[in-house]
């Protein structure tokens, strides 16, 4: 029997109940009430002999299949997943033909004025090299075309694009950017980092139906996940009025710690400090993103030492350090959470510098936050573990990223590379989540990489750098506990217990008494948040 009404008290059953509690230690349960207000009341153990309890306006028998509380992605982009699901889609491409293939298809299919997309990757093309205007040119003509790296930090756009922006072999590369150049000096193709935005500002702005329409694919994507609740890292003012325009209209299912794109956003919507929680606790603004360098694909990565693969390089550091302590004072004077994007060994020693400064006068419980934290000098490791540092990682940038690093860095350089089990043991906070729609936001793939180390081909044998594999119980929590506690949201959802809310996802198997690559294999049956279905696998309307 399911809930005939959203505001009654209820009990779900006959299931195979687990969760993690505020150590970290796993409790299962076969039964769980959930209140009327959409909180967990009670999760205990039945005997077969044992009568449901009395009282209950609706009741759920799950048929002995197993529930976890909902999964929490601690850094994504919600409305980048949404216009990624409508636009060109290059992910997954093999080379650069199979790409030309993709874009000159979508380019017939579609009538927009430009071609806007992304998710290429020259690494796993084989390329060697960043593609070249002239390349698109050849299945674009005229259209003006600009395509984002799959890492979001560079962006492939054709003769056409170059020309509305007005960039030239005269342009120079803009502070924290790069516009690659052929070696005649002239705008090559492709624009790094702060370069892209020479091009983005010309590209037409989506309108207000095509923004809630690609919000409702991206919130639906990610319930079939089984994820529950997000950090929406960069959230700009026209994305929180979208959130408000969903939590309105009653369309906004999912659970969004949404971190402003930079100090001004964050004041221009928090005026004074961050957001009361709202639409029952489904949307907060209580933080800003900032960016120390770029990302290690492109050679954006901001290193202590040269890259591997291109000495004379040490990629791009966007801020001085009086910059970022000022941005970030800016935001902490304020009671913002503060979050910062940093990739390359020298990025994480600056925010980590910048943090030991602040640390005495913006003191209690800030929890800063370094987002990625993927290249960290292991003298540096350590200092993650001072200031309640959380150290917001995502585990499939490991395998996505192996082959590239062992390149860019040399083999000398990787001992704190992507090192979960270093934080963890210098007493970091560990959040995990997938940096969606760079990677796709699936945790239990994330979760089969945390404790192994390789990829979907059970690659490579042993895990790569398996010193950094960490156990199925500390993966766990990084994608529930520790990714609410990074949001401020630890006594609000992340497991379940009385009087947190009762999200939570029916699941095709154990998670906890499987192989790595049946823990891979997940599938989400049912998502579930305030304690009402809002997803459900082979319904095309939610719940």
């Amino acid at each position: 029997m399911m809930p005939v009404s959203a505001f009654a008290d209820g009990i779900i059953y006959n299931v195979n109940g687990m969760t993690l509690d505020e150590d970290g230690r796993v409790v299962r349960f076969n039964a769980m009430i959930v209140g009327s207000d959409g909180r967990v009341v009670k999760i205990f153990n039945m005997g077969r002999r044992d009568r449901l309890p009395e009282g209950m306006e609706w009741r759920a028998d799950m048929e002995g299949r197993t529930l976890l509380p909902g999964m929490i992605d601690a850094h994504g982009h919600v409305m980048g997943l949404g216009f990624q699901l409508s636009h060109l889609d290059l992910v997954g491409t093999q080379s650069l033909s199979e790409a030309q293939a993709k874009i000159a298809q979508w380019g017939a299919d579609n009538s927009a004025k430009w071609i806007v997309g992304g998710g290429w990757n020259q690494e796993i093309w084989g390329l060697g090299r960043f593609p070249t205007a002239q390349e698109l040119d050849a299945v674009t003509g005229d259209r003006p075309t600009v395509l984002e790296r799959v890492d979001g930090h560079a962006m492939w756009v054709n003769s056409a694009a170059l020309e509305a922006a007005g960039i030239t072999r005269d342009t120079p590369d803009p502070a924290g950017g790069r516009i690659e150049r052929d070696a005649a000096g002239n705008p090559s193709g492709v624009l790094v980092d702060a370069a892209m935005a020479l091009v983005s500002g010309k590209v037409p702005q989506p309108t207000p139906r095509e923004a809630n329409a690609a919000f409702l694919a991206a919130q639906r994507y990610l319930l079939t996940q089984g994820v529950t609740a997000t950090a929406d890292m960069g959230t700009t003012v026209d994305d929180w009025l979208l959130y408000r325009r969903m939590g309105d209209l009653g369309l906004l299912d999912i659970r969004i710690m949404s971190y402003g794109s930079g100090v001004e956003t964050a004041l221009a919507v928090g005026g004074q400090g961050p957001t009361p929680w709202l639409y029952r606790d489904r949307l907060r603004m209580g933080g800003i993103k900032l960016y120390a360098d770029g990302a290690l694909g492109s050679r954006g990565a901001w290193l202590k030492a040269d890259y591997a693969d291109a000495p004379g390089q040490r990629g791009l550091g966007f801020l001085s350090d009086d910059q970022l302590g000022n941005l970030m004072v800016r935001g902490a004077m304020d009671n913002f959470q503060i979050a910062v994007h940093a990739i390359g060994d020298r990025a994480n020693q600056q925010v980590l510098d910048v943090i030991d400064e602040l640390s005495d006068t913006y003191d209690g419980d800030r929890r800063w936050r370094i987002e990625h934290a993927q290249i960290v000098d292991p003298a540096d490791l350590p200092r993650f573990g001072k200031h309640g540092i959380i150290a917001s990682m995502q585990p499939v940038h490991q395998t996505s990223d192996m082959h590239m690093a062992e390149a860019r860095l040399g083999p000398d350089r990787l001992a704190g590379a992507y090192a979960w089990k270093s934080m963890l043991e210098n007493g970091a906070t560990l959040a995990f989540g997938s940096d969606f729609p760079v990677e796709a936001p699936q945790p239990f793939v994330g979760w089969a990489v945390a404790v192994s180390r390789q990829d979907a081909d059970m690659l490579p044998f042993g895990g790569w750098q398996p010193q950094q594999i960490i156990t199925r119980e500390q993966a766990w929590a990084a994608y529930t506990i520790g990714a609410a506690y990074a949001g401020f949201a630890e006594d609000k959802f992340g497991r379940l217990a009385p009087g947190l809310r009762a999200d939570f996802i029916i699941v095709d198997r154990d998670p906890l008494n499987v192989s790595t690559s049946q823990l891979r294999g997940t599938r989400v049956l049912e998502t579930w948040i305030d304690g009402q279905r809002v997803w459900k696998a082979g319904e095309e309307a939610a719940e």
